[in-house]
């Protein structure tokens, strides 16, 4: 998945949106058929798993990824002598690409932590507008001009997180030559630069460079993002060209925890990174 399809998915466009997964579906079809099982319609059952019909609609289409908390409480409900968990180990957006990127921006906007590690592109939340407007105007395939206004709209609109959630902790890692390609232009990278050190003021939120110096560190792997949600569960999400990952599974959340922690201890510090950003704004 692009970075422009993402911030599409971001505004909540449905138009074309994948078939869902066959895992999801095979979820939402065990969970159906014990709810019908112990006598529930989605109206009278929602209440009592704390969700709106429509959620338990939308899960049992297989069209909206169920969290754990949900998958806990219906298998008390439901008394599903542990089926649904064993399904829900299994289930994965793989096909769903465009609906599932906004699935992870509905719980950005409840996050209590969000990591975010990047080395091809400033992470959209720190964008300015030239730098997004960059981005959509050289994608390929071409963008019309009201699909790039579109698109910055939302990728700025997004961006009223970092303001809205003082108590929500934000960390950002990004190699060094991504903040030395002068997208744009030398202006528009200046520009960049100069908005990094605004936006990156608050306490809450952190930002590390990592420094061309480091010869290899565990992120070269690609970008990552990790989320944590007020009832502390973890969740993960993966991009490349073409495809994308939402990751549940706490096994692989362990392991993208760790290379994160990594990633944190060989960056510069927050401190000399923003030296370092200083230092690019005066050249």
């Amino acid at each position: 998945m692009t970075d422009s399809t993402i911030e599409t998915i971001g505004i909540q466009n449905t138009a074309n949106e994948p078939e869902p997964s066959d895992s999801l579906k095979a979820f939402g079809e065990a969970h159906k058929a014990f709810r019908r099982r112990a006598g529930h319609t989605q109206e009278e059952y929602a209440p009592l798993v704390g969700y709106q019909p429509s959620t338990v609609a939308s899960i049992e289409q297989g069209r909206r990824f169920p969290q754990r908390r949900f998958v806990d409480r219906a298998e008390e409900i439901l008394d599903a002598f542990g089926v649904l968990k064993g399904v829900y180990k299994h289930a994965t957006r793989e096909k769903g690409l465009a609906s599932w990127f906004r699935q992870w921006a509905e719980l950005e906007e409840v996050a209590i932590s969000l990591y975010t590690f990047e080395n091809r592109l400033v992470p959209g939340l720190l964008q300015t507008e030239g730098y997004a407007r960059t981005l959509f105007r050289e994608r390929v395939p071409v963008l019309t001009d009201s699909e790039i206004e579109a698109q910055v709209t939302a990728r700025l609109a997004r961006q009223s997180l970092l303001g809205e959630r003082p108590n929500t902790s934000f960390s950002f890692i990004v190699e060094e030559h991504v903040l030395r390609r002068p997208t744009g232009g030398e202006e528009a990278r200046r520009e960049q630069i100069e908005h990094l050190l605004e936006a990156t003021e608050p306490r809450n939120v952190e930002f590390q460079v990592m420094p061309l110096s480091r010869g290899y560190h565990p992120g070269l792997n690609g970008p990552m993002q990790l989320l944590e949600t007020p009832e502390n569960e973890w969740f993960a999400y993966l991009e490349g060209q073409e495809s994308s990952q939402f990751i549940v599974k706490p096994q692989t959340i362990s392991m993208l925890h760790m290379r994160y922690a990594k990633l944190r201890s060989q960056a510069l510090t927050p401190e000399d990174s923003r030296s370092l950003l200083e230092r690019m704004r005066g050249a």
